[in-house]
């Protein structure tokens, strides 16, 4: 079975049956987004299940814990802990790892799992161990200074990092992010809503890193597509209101708002444009992708974009029934990016962890649906577009299942 995923005409994306997914489990449901919002990175979870214990292999003995009994040696590097507590989402990322591992790449790879302390200093430690334990790639860690920190230590011994963190200017040749970027969710429904017909649009974002990034996103995207940007508006987190009046002053010159804010900020975004009146198309980001977001009833009718939905549920049934307890949202990265470095182990030969093979235009399908990795690092996605109606959100644009060529 090949790793890569399948070609056909969808737009700017390909669409054929998905027939070819990244291990053999395509019966368990492989496509995603769950309606689980942010992870609380300081929630203390229970401890890891007992690990599965890999047989002493060549090349010197393992380090961390190790998952697996495979050949081919993979450094996982994670933040387990922080500030000396269990992390929820650490753990929750080493649990899908041994999820994925066991379902399908148990013989083909050794994990050797680490933890970074949620730290840089702790994450380049981790990449030094693992390398000197004969790591052929590193996957992991999840915050980007530790992410820069692991890739200057795995540059300098050639070998590549999938990581998972969303801040772009890590990324870099040897150095992929598997992640929801923000970038993506902008292009997504940007694109959706041009092909719609929605011409004049505005934006109502937070001053923050998140709101920063999407802003340029929406700026560029606009110019691209050759919409009218008629006004950015951007306010204080908790401050949305002013905002909102700047929006509703305008009102009769745009037809889409965009607002590329988190969930934690949506209560005031909700009573901002309740109070101001303002009634256009809506534009949101994956994040909304929440049952409390869902509810509000100004974004009633808004459009985001997001993975599909099956996938992810799919997954966290499997994950619960194995570990008793919900995962994050964030861990189908670590379950896909261990499926993804078991299969290339298992079929690629010695060529399974190059650059012409983790960037194959084809890309990959994983409980998130289709990926790949562009050269420069990032990664693109296939997304769906959801509208949000009566408290829940349907598929009004299904994700693509592959991507054209180039």
């Amino acid at each position: 079975m090949s790793v890569f995923a399948s070609r056909s005409r969808f737009g700017r994306f390909t669409v054929s049956p998905a027939t070819l997914v990244l291990v053999g489990c395509a019966a368990m449901g492989l496509a995603a987004c769950g309606p689980t919002g942010e992870p609380n990175f300081d929630k203390p979870m229970a401890a890891p299940t007992t690990a599965v214990q890999s047989q002493p292999l060549s090349g010197g003995a393992t380090v961390g814990e190790t998952l697996g009994t495979g050949p081919v040696r993979i450094g996982v590097i994670l933040p387990l802990t922080q500030g000396g507590n269990p992390s929820a989402v650490g753990v929750s990322l080493r649990n899908a790892a041994q999820l994925a591992v066991e379902e399908s790449g148990a013989s083909d790879v050794t994990l050797m799992v680490l933890d970074d302390h949620s730290t840089p200093e702790g994450a380049a430690q981790a990449a030094q161990a693992a390398i000197g334990a004969g790591a052929d790639l590193i996957v992991g860690p999840l915050f980007s200074p530790s992410v820069r920190e692991v890739g200057k230590v795995a540059k300098a011994a050639g070998r590549p990092v999938i990581a998972f963190s969303t801040d772009t200017s890590v990324a870099a040749r040897g150095v992929y992010l598997l992640s929801f970027l923000i970038e993506g969710y902008v292009d997504r429904i940007m694109d959706y809503a041009r092909s719609k017909g929605k011409q004049s649009f505005a934006a109502m974002a937070p001053q923050s890193d998140y709101g920063n990034i999407a802003v340029a996103e929406f700026q560029q995207a606009a110019a691209r597509l050759g919409v009218r940007v008629v006004t950015i508006a951007r306010y204080a987190p908790g401050q949305a209101a002013s905002a909102a009046k700047e929006i509703a002053a305008v009102s009769g010159q745009i037809d889409t708002l965009f607002i590329p804010e988190q969930t934690d900020g949506m209560d005031g975004v909700n009573a901002a444009l309740a109070a101001s009146g303002v009634k256009t198309q809506i534009l949101g980001t994956g994040i909304w992708n929440d049952p409390r977001i869902m509810k509000m009833p100004a974004l009633q009718g808004a459009w985001f974009a997001a993975p599909e939905n099956a996938g992810f549920n799919a997954f966290a049934d499997r994950y619960r029934a194995k570990f008793h307890s919900d995962p994050t949202r964030l861990a189908t990265l670590a379950y896909d990016a261990i499926s993804l470095v078991a299969a290339l182990a298992r079929t690629q030969g010695t060529q399974r962890y190059s650059e012409k093979v983790l960037t194959n235009a084809s890309g990959f399908n994983g409980a998130d649906g289709v990926f790949r990795f562009r050269p420069e690092g990032p990664d693109e996605r296939g997304l769906a577009v959801m509208q949000i109606n009566n408290g829940a959100a349907t598929v009004v644009s299904p994700a693509p299942r592959s991507f054209a060529g180039g």
